[in-house]
């Protein structure tokens, strides 16, 4: 199928919709500033409808990264130019919002680190690249390929080496029917169609992008259990404000006053989860660290634990 593909890319310009000239836009350049910011707008609210039709596939996808996760697989982000940052956005978020280890949600950017901050002509158009920077993919991981076009030879390069590793591979995409959709297991394409400036994925494929990815890893991490009801409870608190807002969240999560919480915090050595679950259960600290250990870092469940193990 890769072959296949590869020569398939190799041929005529395929006509795709991200590339297609806006009918809505023509006369963009004739407007004034505030008709080319309300055009812009308006192809902008294109983007979270578009998304919404992929949900029920993105769904699916959650609940196999975290099955992957929880038995010690990863995840990987393969892109170029647009949607490679913002697959390197998402991943670099994780760690400060939720805890979460290094190595489990990777980023592979065409071109490295230098492509991050300027455009490396060419990059994305090896095929060969894509399946070399997929090379540390093992069996049980996830590769999810990040190409607004759907075509990127990069991304099907990396889709192609997950897939004849073992790996669950997916496809997130801006374009109706995407070229590289045969290598994907979940393809999540939402078809965002022509560009106010044709061919700038920079624009509402890259806003519809980045809702998919946000989408994607926060249902994962609320899966893995690194938030309780709707707070960040495994943040890293890295600084005074960060620090503070530890303090808060205890607050709101057990109702408890300002000198309570820093209390519980203090005795848990700066941990909010093993704070929260502590209170929550009416546990020692060491009770609820081990009972957090044992639980993968979950806090409902570590707190119903400690909770029917009282009883």
């Amino acid at each position: 199928m890769g072959t296949e593909l590869r020569h398939k890319e190799n041929s005529a310009w395929l006509e795709i919709s991200t590339e297609a000239r806006n009918e809505r836009t023509l006369d963009l350049d004739k407007r004034t500033t505030l008709e080319i910011l309300t055009a812009l707008n308006d192809e902008d609210r294109l983007a979270p409808e578009a998304v919404r039709g992929i949900l029920q596939t993105m769904a699916g996808l959650v609940d196999a990264a975290a099955d992957s996760v929880q038995n010690g697989g990863r995840v990987h982000y393969f892109g170029a130019g647009t949607s490679g940052r913002l697959g390197v956005l998402d991943a670099a978020e994780l760690k400060p919002t939720f805890n979460l280890p290094d190595n489990i949600v990777i980023a592979h950017h065409a071109g490295g680190a230098d492509a991050l901050v300027r455009a490396v002509e060419n990059v994305e158009d090896s095929w060969e690249a894509g399946a070399e920077a997929a090379s540390d993919v093992q069996s049980g991981d996830i590769v999810v390929g990040i190409a607004a076009s759907g075509r990127t030879p990069y991304v099907g390069g990396a889709l192609t080496a997950g897939r004849e590793r073992g790996a669950v591979t997916a496809l997130i995409a801006c374009a109706t029917d995407p070229q590289l959709g045969p290598l994907a297991d979940f393809v999540l394409a939402a078809d965002t169609g022509p560009e106010a400036l044709a061919g700038s994925t920079r624009l509402k494929a890259g806003t519809a992008q980045k809702l998919m990815l946000n989408g994607f890893s926060t249902a994962l991490m609320i899966k893995l259990g690194r938030t309780w009801s709707n707070l960040m409870v495994s943040m890293v608190a890295t600084n005074q404000k960060l620090r503070s807002r530890t303090v808060r969240i205890l607050m709101e999560a057990t109702g408890e006053n300002e000198e309570r919480c820093r209390e519980a915090l203090q005795s848990a050595d700066g941990e909010l989860k093993v704070a929260l679950t502590a209170m929550l259960s009416g546990a020692v600290t060491t009770e609820a660290r081990d009972a957090l250990e044992a639980t993968f870092g979950n806090v409902r469940s570590a707190t119903a634990a400690l909770i029917k193990r009282a009883r």
